[in-house]
C-alpha cells in the first residue's frame, strides 16, 4: 500500500516540460496538501515582484539599482532601447572577439595563435566561468586551454603559472573586475603582469579587461589602466548586473566564447526556462515550486540545508556556483523592512556516487537538518558502454545509485527533490541557471529580502582592509626597533589590538626573513625581532 501511496504522489507532483526535456519530481518532499493554498497570497506577491523587477523597477533599494540578468538572455525585455542594444552588442562583440583569437587576427606578441587563457576573477567572475569551462568544455579538443587566478593565495598563483609554464607566451590574459579595486583580482592582474615581464613579455599585448565602464556610468580603475596600456580589448559591464548572476553578461560570455562554448545554445537554454517560469500557473512552475520546497522544508526560516547531489562529473562545480548563488543572496540579516530576521539556506555537495562514500552516511542515520536536491542527466554518456556486468554499464550503476539513494534516504524520512535533464549541454545548463536564478529571486520574494546586495561580503572587506592597515604598522614599527618584543608591548606602542597585532607579528615571522620569533610559555610572552639580514 505504502507503494502504491508512493506511486500516486509521485503521478501529482512529478512536473515536466516536454519540449525541453526537463523534469521536477517534488514527491518526495513531504509537504501537506493544503500548502499551496496556505502559500496563495505570498506567492502571488512574488509573481508581482518579479513582474516589477523585469519592468526594471528599482529593486535592489540598498544600493539604488535595477536588477537584469534575466534580460541577458531576453534582450527585447530590458526597459529601454539603450540597454537591449548594449546587451546584443555585448554578445555580439564577445563571439567576434572570440572568432579573431581563434583565426590568429588577434594574436600574440611573438606570433602564432593564442593557445591558453587565463582569467582573473574572484567570486561570480571567476566561478561562473569556472563552471561553465568544467561543464561544457573537452580540454582535447578545445580551441584555448583555460586556467584561473581566483583568489590572492600567492602558492595558487604560482602553480597556475607553473602548470602554463613557457607557454604564457601564446596566453591571453583575461581580467573580471567590475570596479578594478577588488583586491584579489587586483593582486592577481599584478602577479600576471610581474610574470609576463620576467618572460620578456609585454603584459598589455596579452591583455583584455572586462569591467565597468564610463560609457555605463561606472567609475572603474581598471578601465583606466587598461586604456592607458592600451590593452587588447576593454568589454563592458553593468551595475544592474551582479556576480553571482552573471555568467551570461560579458563575464561569462568572453571566456565562454574564447573557449568554444555555444553561447547561443547556452542563452537560449537561459531565455527558454525564463519563459516557461514567467508564465506557468505554481504547480507547472519550476522555480516556484523549487522556492516553495525550500520555504517549506526550512519553515521559511532556512532552518535545513540544502544538499546539491548531482550525478554526473561535469557538474561537480554546480553546488559551488549555487552555493554562490543562494548563501549570497538570500544569507541577509535584515529583511526589506528592517526587521532582523537572520534569513539564509545553506548550500553545499559534491556529486553522486562519490558522496555515497562520504556523508550520504550521516544524511541516511545522522542529524536530520537537510533536504536533498539530486541532478539527474539521463544519457549516461555518448558512444557505446562496456558493460562491465553482464548487461550492465557503469551509466546502469550511476542510476541505479542515484535512485537507490534516494529511496534509502525517503524510508528514514530525509526529503528529496530530483530535477532531470536530458543531457549537460549549452542549452541544458542555461536552463540549469535560469531556473535556480528565478527560484531565488521568488524565495527571496516569499521571505521580504533584498536577495541583490550583499553587505556582509562589504564588512569582510573593510575587516581585512583594516586588519592590513594594523599589518602595516607592526612591520614599520618593528623595523625601526632594535629590541625584542612581545605582541603586548607593540599593541601599546601602536594603541592597537594586542589579537591583531599577534597575527600581524606571526604572519611576518613567517613570511619576511627580516623577521624572528621566539616562542614564550605561552602566546604573551613570545618575543619579536627585526633583523638586518634580508
Amino acid at each position: 500500500m505504502g507503494n502504491m501511496s508512493h506511486w500516486n504522489r509521485f503521478q501529482k507532483y512529478f512536473v515536466r516540460y516536454p519540449e525541453l526535456g526537463i523534469s521536477l519530481d517534488i514527491s518526495r518532499m513531504n509537504f501537506a496538501d493544503d500548502f499551496f493554498t496556505k502559500m496563495e497570497l505570498p506567492v502571488q506577491t512574488a509573481f508581482m515582484d518579479m513582474k516589477k523587477l523585469e519592468a526594471g523597477e528599482i529593486v535592489n533599494p540598498d544600493e539604488g539599482r535595477m536588477v537584469g540578468h534575466y534580460w541577458l538572455r531576453n534582450s527585447k525585455l530590458a526597459p529601454t532601447p539603450e540597454l537591449t542594444k548594449g546587451i546584443e552588442e555585448d554578445i555580439a562583440d564577445s563571439k567576434a572577439f572570440a572568432a579573431d583569437v581563434h583565426s590568429g587576427k588577434v594574436a600574440p606578441e611573438r606570433g602564432g595563435k593564442f593557445t591558453r587563457i587565463l582569467v582573473i576573477g574572484i567570486g561570480g567572475s571567476a566561478l561562473g566561468p569556472q563552471f561553465m569551462a568544467d561543464a561544457l568544455v573537452d580540454a582535447w579538443k578545445a580551441p584555448v586551454l583555460t586556467h584561473f587566478f581566483d583568489n590572492t593565495d600567492p602558492d595558487g598563483i604560482q602553480r597556475v603559472l607553473g602548470s602554463i609554464g613557457s607557454d604564457l607566451d601564446k596566453t591571453l590574459t583575461v581580467v573580471i573586475s567590475k570596479s578594478g579595486g577588488t583586491a584579489e583580482s587586483r593582486n592577481g592582474m599584478l602577479e600576471a603582469k610581474a610574470a609576463y615581464e620576467r618572460a620578456g613579455l609585454s603584459f598589455s599585448k596579452h591583455a583584455v579587461a572586462v569591467t565597468g565602464t564610463k560609457a555605463n556610468g561606472i567609475s572603474s580603475k581598471l578601465e583606466a589602466y587598461a586604456t592607458e596600456n592600451r590593452w587588447l580589448k576593454i568589454f563592458p559591464m553593468t551595475d544592474w548586473v551582479g556576480g553571482r548572476t552573471s555568467v551570461m553578461s560579458t563575464v561569462g560570455l568572453v571566456p565562454m566564447a574564447l573557449q568554444g562554448v555555444d553561447v547561443d545554445a547556452l542563452l537560449a537554454g537561459a531565455a527558454a526556462m525564463d519563459e516557461k517560469t514567467r508564465t506557468l500557473p505554481v504547480n507547472e512552475n519550476f522555480s516556484m515550486l523549487l522556492a516553495l520546497m525550500w520555504h517549506y522544508a526550512g519553515g521559511g526560516k532556512g532552518v535545513k540545508d540544502m544538499v546539491i547531489l548531482p550525478y554526473k562529473d561535469r557538474l561537480v562545480l554546480l553546488s559551488k556556483y549555487l552555493q554562490q548563488l543562494v548563501m549570497e543572496s538570500l544569507g541577509k540579516e535584515l529583511d526589506l523592512d528592517g526587521n532582523k530576521v537572520n534569513q539564509g539556506i545553506a548550500v553545499y555537495g559534491n556529486k553522486g556516487s562519490t558522496d555515497q562514500h562520504a556523508y550520504v552516511q550521516q544524511l541516511r542515520d545522522g542529524v536530520n537538518n537537510f533536504f536533498v536536491t539530486f541532478i539527474e542527466v539521463r544519457k549516461a554518456a555518448h558512444g557505446a558502454q562496456l558493460e562491465v556486468e553482464p548487461s550492465t554499464t557503469s551509466g546502469d550503476f550511476l542510476q541505479g545509485f542515484l535512485r537507490g539513494t534516494r529511496k534509502a534516504l525517503h524510508e528514514n524520512d530525509r526529503e528529496n527533490i530530483t530535477l532531470s535533464i536530458p543531457e549537460v549541454t549549452a542549452f541544458n545548463v542555461g536552463a540549469v541557471i535560469a531556473l535556480f536564478d528565478r527560484a531565488v529571486s521568488f524565495y527571496a520574494s516569499l521571505v521580504n529580502i533584498n536577495a541583490y546586495h550583499q553587505p556582509g561580503v562589504e564588512a569582510g572587506k573593510k575587516a581585512a582592509g583594516a586588519f592590513l592597515s594594523v599589518l602595516s604598522n607592526v612591520r614599520n614599527h618593528l623595523a625601526k626597533s632594535s629590541q625584542s618584543l612581545t605582541a603586548d608591548e607593540v599593541a601599546l606602542a601602536l594603541n592597537a589590538d594586542a589579537e591583531e597585532v599577534y597575527f600581524s607579528l606571526a604572519h611576518l615571522a613567517t613570511n619576511d626573513t627580516r623577521v624572528s620569533q621566539t616562542l614564550g610559555g605561552s602566546v604573551a610572552e613570545d618575543r619579536f625581532k627585526w633583523t638586518a639580514q634580508a
